[in-house]
């Protein structure tokens, strides 16, 4: 199904995150006032709950009660929360906003599943019902690291902990697609991550990754370290699911240190507080860069389908962002141009 078929609809699981369903609702309807009419919200979850949420959107402070014909409620009375083992929680609540919201994807009913819910229940769910893409071996997530220049994506970001080569090889490809539609980038530079830049440097999967990729005819830059990946030099940087997650909770711990040390240089005098107030601007603009809910949400790649996944204390900005870019991801046909790198790859 093409965005040319029809209006894109995108599919918003209305009950997935901390503050569920108040932000998601409101972060889609400012997404379909500020669209002008390019898409449709499907919601999924209790439809009285989700009624109520939409009739609270016309009497709050800056909201957008969006016209009938932009959005739908499907009934999904079951809710995975964050505590559910992904598995099992797939398996006794059926009914579920994840479950019924990626089976109307995989009918063709809607175009993209957008979700700041429980993780692991979206990657795997949305691999057991959408389907891999042909010659993937295993879904992966990428996020959205700041930089020097542009950000950098960091594939994998979680979703898989313990990889082989191959998968390896995977991510770079799906990244380097990924980041070139996104971007307009003909030929993203790509760096595998290890601990060091020499080729004799790394695990046993990393090794035998390098050797792919070296072979792979994507724009690969070698092994690159952790320094490397702030320089802006590359455009995506490929590791195991483990290393990346705890890389990713690292870099998100970043912005609030550097806050709270900030707020202590400024108590400590009145000199110092001057010149924190003559700062404080060009801060705020360097921290607005290491913002997730500028990005949104981050994609679950190699599944037959799109699929964004968010922070579980995503804002109604973070959820406005992520509808964006599954829209944008639409439009650009990556998983189209995912498969046909794949097919040229493994020729």
């Amino acid at each position: 199904m093409t965005s040319q078929a029809r209006q894109i609809t995108i599919a918003v699981d209305a009950m997935g995150g901390d503050y569920a369903p108040a932000n998601v609702v409101a972060g889609a309807c400012q997404a379909l006032h500020e669209s002008g009419g390019r898409f449709r919200v499907a919601f999924f979850g209790p439809e009285d709950t989700l009624r109520a949420a939409l009739r609270d959107q016309a009497t709050q402070p800056g909201g957008h009660a969006p016209s009938e014909d932009l959005y739908s409620v499907v009934h999904a009375p079951e809710v995975i929360d964050m505590h559910d083992l992904p598995t099992a929680a797939l398996k006794t609540k059926r009914r579920s906003s994840i479950s019924v919201g990626l089976h109307h994807q995989r009918d063709g009913l809607v175009d993209a599943f957008v979700s700041a819910g429980n993780t692991g229940a979206v990657l795997s769910a949305a691999t057991l019902i959408l389907g891999r893409i042909r010659g993937i071996g295993r879904p992966t997530i990428g996020a959205l690291i700041p930089t020097a220049k542009a950000p950098c994506l960091l594939v994998d970001a979680g979703a898989n902990v313990d990889c082989r080569p191959q998968h390896l090889l995977e991510f770079a490809v799906m990244g380097s697609i990924y980041v070139g539609a996104m971007r307009n980038i003909p030929d993203p530079r790509v760096g595998l991550l290890s601990i060091g830049e020499e080729d004799s440097k790394g695990n046993e999967a990393s090794l035998a990754a390098l050797k792919l990729l070296r072979k792979s005819g994507l724009h690969f830059a070698g092994n690159v370290e952790g320094r490397d990946i702030f320089s802006g030099e590359l455009d995506v940087v490929v590791c195991d699911g483990f290393t990346g997650n705890i890389l990713l909770k690292f870099g998100e711990s970043v912005p609030h240190f550097l806050k709270t040390k900030f707020q202590a240089f400024a108590k400590a005098s009145l000199t110092n507080s001057v010149v924190a107030l003559v700062a404080k601007n060009a801060l705020r603009r360097v921290m607005k860069e290491m913002d997730y809910q500028e990005a949104g949400g981050v994609p679950l790649l190699g599944v037959n389908g799109v699929v964004i996944i968010g922070h579980g204390k995503s804002s109604p900005k973070a959820i406005k962002n992520m509808i964006f870019r599954a829209e944008e991801m639409i439009q650009k046909a990556v998983n189209v141009q995912i498969q046909e790198m794949l097919t040229q790859t493994n020729a």
